[in-house]
């Protein structure tokens, strides 16, 4: 064994000693970094390389420094912003403009929009393959992904697909890119050369995904489904090989490849983690308590802490009519980052 493997094979160690024998509860909130400002947010994306974690508000992508925990700029000119695919081997980023039914490519070094390409209707989710340096943008309600070249800085394709899509994710060695269509409980398959839809499953039992995560060792796909499951899929035949329970809301799914925890991040104020014991079994270790409305999540996978956006809200008065699912109307300015962690929680 060469000692250079020591350090982590020793942390490994650690993380797994820490998931089982903590009362079956790992993660715990270390810190909030507060961001204010107005209005909705939706995707948050780690760059690890880079220490970064690029969040949508508004009409604006907010870049933080989470080694420093603060605010260091923003990514403006983004109307309706759904969020950023990072290509830190390009230096390059590219948000989908909701509200222009564009894509812009962003110079990561700046955090200027170099250009904005043509999308489908109302561009949403997205991501990028450095195997293929190509960007893949899913439009709402264009029922489409379209794909960009991001180092000719062009779109080389579009894809016409069933239904509305949502989160995505790749696999490069497959070559293939994998896609929730939300409104037909079904994950298309793509062939990343060719372009084109080459297989469509169904998600039953699970019913409207939003979020997708993947497990590349093993193959698998782990989609968060509206009706309040977290279903495990085959991502060579499509067939579903587990499911666990989940909250309400959810949008957002992550997988730890070193832990084997795989995430469902919930607007009703919960992320639920489960651990991937097989290829064939999850099992539920902790439910998270996060806050209302915290419903998109990322994972730095160099650090194993999840991110969640969230805001204070005003609590209705009995009977008065309440903002979103009966949250009451946001707190001005009380926009902020949960930063949860297997770590110790600062004193």
């Amino acid at each position: 064994m060469k000692t250079k493997l020591l350090p982590h094979l020793l942390g490994l160690l650690s993380i797994t000693a820490t998931i089982h024998c903590q009362a079956g509860e790992p993660y715990r909130l270390l810190k909030e970094i507060p961001v204010g400002g107005e209005g909705g947010w939706d995707y948050l994306t780690v760059d690890s390389s880079a220490h970064r974690l690029y969040v949508s508000h508004a009409t604006k992508v907010v870049v933080i420094d989470i080694a420093k925990d603060a605010v260091v700029g923003e990514i403006s000119d983004t109307p309706g912003v759904h969020g950023i695919a990072i290509a830190p081997d390009l230096q390059r980023g590219v948000t989908t403009i909701g509200r222009e039914d564009k894509a812009g490519i962003v110079d990561l070094k700046t955090l200027q929009t170099i250009t904005k390409l043509d999308t489908g209707k109302n561009p949403d989710g997205m991501l990028y393959e450095p195997a293929w340096n190509e960007a893949w943008i899913f439009n709402g309600s264009g029922h489409s992904a379209t794909v960009i070249d991001l180092k000719a800085g062009r779109v080389v394709a579009t894809i016409p697909l069933s239904g509305k899509p949502e989160f995505a994710t790749s696999d490069p060695k497959a070559g293939r890119v994998y896609n929730n269509i939300e409104d037909k409980n079904t994950v298309v398959v793509m062939d990343a050369k060719r372009h084109e839809v080459v297989a469509t499953w169904p998600i039953a039992p699970g019913e409207g995904a939003s979020g997708m995560a993947i497990d590349l060792a093993n193959h698998r796909l782990f989609l968060g489904c509206g009706n309040k499951m977290m279903a495990m899929m085959d991502s060579a035949t499509g067939k579903v090989v587990g499911t666990v329970p989940i909250g309400d809301g959810v949008d957002a799914n992550a997988f730890d490849p070193e832990t084997k925890l795989a995430f469902a991040s919930c607007s009703d104020g919960t992320v639920t983690i489960a651990h991937e014991d097989s290829p064939d079994r999850l099992t539920v270790v902790q439910t998270l308590k996060t806050e209302r409305g915290s419903r998109t999540m990322a994972l730095d996978p160099s650090t194993h802490r999840i991110y969640l956006a969230a805001v204070k809200y005003e609590t209705p008065a009995a009977g008065a009519p309440g903002g979103g699912r009966g949250r009451g109307k946001a707190v001005p300015g009380s926009f902020k980052i949960l930063v949860f962690g297997m770590e110790k929680s600062a004193p």
